[in-house]
């Protein structure tokens, strides 16, 4: 039987049903908060005030867990069959190298891991509180029973609580209830017949969001006791796949794809030929292992664990680890216009009447609407309060409706002792609309608000915003001094008293950062609230070509299909709201665009979730900075392009390895299964197999450090499964042909036994495979393009290591004789030519690629991935 979401919060419905008399008692003699001793003891009490306890298991549970890979447990199979039919020198070669393996994985990750969590913190969502008697700042997974918390406009509530103060406090609580409006809660006793979530208007729920007003809230619940934490499996759900994520599970699949075949192919060919059963396991295992890239999550979480550390350095922030792959495959940013392109210190510099004359009567009204607001204060409304100080004293704030973003507008109800007076302020073109008079200067009368005036006013709006001023209207009425509340409906017949002017400097900056995110490969697209006249006077200002406008009313007389064809082409959304936004998100995406979405508002949160990537600043609201998965703590957009470059060399370090592991690795695998067809004995011993895989494994760790090509860096790219299907068909018969006259050369040149042909064969592969890295790790010339000198060190050590190895003691326990001096005149000669060999067929195959690429194609960013399954 399937319970509900409802009936499971109903289960936890009590606490907010108690009785006046039973609330006051408890909450009597707290009203300052907990000490921090308090608060210790209760953290240590309840536990971190999370949706379910993420406590991460010990570390040598994390440890154990790497031995759950279906390949390490059938080499340790192995091994202990070995050991019971009395190859203990197998046994403990197999049992090492298996526990070097997973020791290197687990320590590179848990140190990537270790570090990314660090960062992460940093920009963790906090809570004010009461504690030790003042307000103070804390992480909401510190927040506990008990607790006084202080809630205003763009929080997200830190816990379940019962409300202890509230002024116009407006939730949005569709989260939990699914009601699309914000509800507005106050303190008190709730009737008996208040059973339900939605009853619950004295209290707040964890996760919710308040949209407006201000709040004090005494802590009830926290973690799995809250609302949210009891039906968390149903709302904590895995983010979408990336488009890279969805790239590396199909390259796995092609993996596993190759290994059944090659190993069921060896296998058979063994048993055919009538060879030993347990080495033919040992060698389909040992070759199984030798074909999967099992140091491709290490080298991935190495490699964006280094790049959100590199990002950090330029103050930017990754809470997601793998977005920084989405960053660097953007190839599209949509980001509002105040703040990335403007210097965000917005001033307050007309205040003027209908016919365009100084008011002071407007910056009267402006203010008080401003002082009185308990919403969120926007920059506008700071500047209206910075121009000038008035005194407010004789008035009172009565009742607010406070500001959403479909009306754009906020209206406060105020008396002076002599009447009451409704003030309201907004976008212009909604205040005019809603006006029936207008205020004459230097007349006590108003007049009509006929169609010439109306034009004529319209036209001074127009002449205001074509200066580059935004524009906000300011409009009143007077209501009956018994007037108890203000609703909606109040906002009408308004009397229009005139506009506020604001202006808002061009960044400096930000015509050279769109420049180079233009030169990177990304489309800068302005999606704002502002007009169009606004909005091109800035980019008239930052030489920001227009190549198309679309408003919110365009965007709302059109259906998806239609915005998809003219999405692509203009550059500015002006008036629009947080619907429309998200409309031109998701018509981006579906026109094949790894989309990145730069905001910090409460509007925000839905583009940000539908982006690719999204975007948000350091001083942004909770619940953008929740939604973002990277933040700017500059809000800059050259900051934003050197993110841009970053996630461009994580991605580039990353396709190496993969390129390598489907070339030259490849090629050798290939070459042990052809070899079991002639052969009268395996070409190389299973030990000798993992051996082989493990060095080459450890010289491929630096990869994360590499330097990437500026080639690299010049556009978005995605990782393209065929791209990689046809580089491994390229350059792996190169490898498997040079394999084959190694085959020849030891048999018929140095007449070479079963020993000294494995022996010869695993020098000269693990050789030719690690030198090859210089190869592949660049498209130009490996000579100009220097790698990391660790990288270079490492490689250099291993394929050192494997040459001098046959001489050691240790060689002989892995079954290999020492090569005469011969030989290692012949490996020279034929690694410079396998090398030269590859460089040209590498210049070959990206001169085609690049001839045959066809740009018009989807992007894997774009497609579903229920498709790619």
């Amino acid at each position: 039987m399937t319970i509900s979401n409802k009936e499971i919060i109903a289960e936890t419905a009590s606490w907010w049903q108690q009785s006046a008399s039973q609330l006051k008692t408890a909450r009597a003699n707290d009203m300052d908060g907990l000490s921090s001793a308090e608060a210790k003891a209760k953290l240590a009490e309840f536990g971190p005030n999370l949706f379910r306890d993420r406590q991460q298991q010990s570390l040598v549970l994390q440890f154990l867990s790497r031995f759950k890979n279906p390949l390490v447990i059938l080499l340790l199979v192995a091994s202990a069959i070995s050991a019971f039919t009395g190859e203990i020198t197998n046994f403990v070669i197999i049992s090492v190298m298996v526990l070097f393996s997973v020791t290197l994985d687990f320590v590179q990750e848990h140190r990537a891991g270790k570090a990314a969590e660090s960062l992460r913190h940093s920009v963790s969502v906090k809570a004010r509180v009461m504690r030790d008697g003042k307000p103070r700042d804390v992480p909401v997974i510190e927040v506990v029973p008990g607790d006084v918390a202080l809630l205003a406009a763009g929080d997200m509530v830190p816990a379940d609580g019962l409300l202890v103060e509230a002024c116009d406090l407006f939730v949005k609580q569709a989260l939990l209830t699914g009601e699309a409006y914000p509800i507005e809660k106050h303190p008190g006793e709730l009737p008996a017949d208040a059973t339900d979530l939605q009853d619950a208007s004295n209290a707040v729920f964890m996760g919710t969001t308040v949209i407006s007003g201000s709040a004090k809230m005494h802590v009830i619940k926290t973690g799995p006791a809250t609302a949210i934490g009891a039906i968390a499996d149903s709302l904590t759900r895995q983010p979408p796949p990336t488009a890279f994520e969805i790239g590396t599970h199909r390259f796995g699949l092609l993996i596993m794809r190759l290994t059944v075949l090659l190993v069921l192919f060896v296998l058979l060919v063994n048993a055919y030929l009538g060879k030993p059963w347990l080495e033919s396991f040992l060698f389909a295992v040992a070759l199984a292992v030798g074909l999967t890239p099992e140091l491709l999550p290490m080298v991935v979480s190495v490699t964006l664990s280094r790049g959100a550390m590199h990002m950090a350095k330029k103050r930017v922030i990754v809470k997601r680890l793998a977005a920084i792959q989405n960053l660097g495959s953007m190839d599209v940013l949509c980001t509002d216009k105040t703040g990335t392109l403007t210097e965000a210190k917005i001033r307050l510099e007309q205040h003027v009447d209908p016919q365009g004359q100084p008011s002071a009567r407007v910056l009267e009204l402006a203010y008080l609407n401003s002082f009185f607001e308990t919403g969120l204060k926007s920059p506008l409304d700071e500047a209206i309060l910075a121009h000038e100080t008035i005194d407010v004293g004789a008035w009172k704030k009565i009742d607010e409706v406070p500001f959403d973003f479909e009306r754009r507008r906020v209206s406060v109800l105020l008396d002076k002792g002599n009447g009451r007076l409704l003030v309201v302020k907004g976008a212009s073109e909604e205040i005019i609309t809603l006006c029936t008079r207008y205020e004459q200067q230097g007349s006590d009368a108003q007049l009509p608000l006929d169609p010439v005036s109306r034009a004529r006013i319209h036209e001074q709006h127009n002449a205001l915003e074509r200066e580059g001023f935004r524009v906000l209207g300011i409009a009143w009425r007077e209501v009956p001094p018994d007037h108890p509340h203000a609703v909606v409906g109040d906002e009408s017949e308004l009397i229009f008293a005139g506009f506020a002017g604001f202006l808002d400097p061009p960044k400096q900056s930000a015509g050279a950062a769109l420049a180079a995110l233009k030169n990177s490969g990304v489309t800068v697209k302005i999606v704002t609230g502002d007009s169009d006249l606004v909005t091109r006077h800035v980019c008239a200002q930052l030489n920001i070509a227009v190549t198309g406008v679309l408003t919110g009313k365009d965007i709302e007389a059109m259906d998806d299909h239609a915005l998809r064809v003219r999405v692509e082409k203009a550059n500015l959304f002006c008036r629009v709201n947080p619907a429309q936004k998200n409309r031109v998100i998701l018509a981006l995406k579906d026109r094949g665009n790894v989309v990145g979405y730069l905001g910090d508002g409460i509007n925000d949160a839905p583009s940000l979730h539908s982006a690719d990537v999204g975007l948000s600043v350091d001083s942004a609201v909770d619940v953008a900075k929740e939604a973002a998965e990277m933040i700017l703590l500059d809000q800059d957009l050259q900051v934003l392009h050197d993110g841009v470059l970053e996630g461009r060399r994580t991605f580039g370090n990353i396709l190496k390895y993969i390129m390598m592991g489907t070339s030259s690795n490849f090629g050798n695998m290939f070459s042990m299964a052809g070899a079991a067809l002639f052969l009268p004995f395996l070409p190389m011993l299973p030990t000798q197999i993992l051996l082989n895989n493990i060095l080459y494994d450890v010289s491929e760790v630096p990869i994360p450090l590499d330097q990437v090509d500026a080639e690299e860096l010049r556009k978005p790219r995605i990782l393209d499964m065929n791209f990689i299907r046809n580089f491994m068909l390229v350059i792996g018969p190169i490898s498997s042909a040079f394999d084959f006259l190694t085959f020849y050369i030891l048999l018929t040149v140095l007449k070479a036994d079963e020993a000294l042909f494995q022996t010869g064969w695993f020098v000269e592969s693990l050789c030719t495979q690690v030198l090859v890295i210089f190869i592949i790790r660049t498209r130009g010339n490996p000579f100009k393009s220097r790698a990391h000198p660790v990288l270079i060190a490492t490689s250099l050590s291993i394929a050192l290591i494997g040459a001098i190895l046959p001489f050691t003691p240790l060689g002989h326990y892995f079954g290999f004789v020492p090569p005469p001096a011969q030989f290692y005149f012949i490996l020279a000669g034929m690694a410079v030519s396998y090398l030269l060999v590859v460089e040209l067929a590498k210049r070959g195959f990206y001169r085609w690629n690049k001839f045959f690429n066809k740009p018009s194609q989807p992007r894997l960013g774009s497609i579903s991935p229920k498709y790619l399954a």
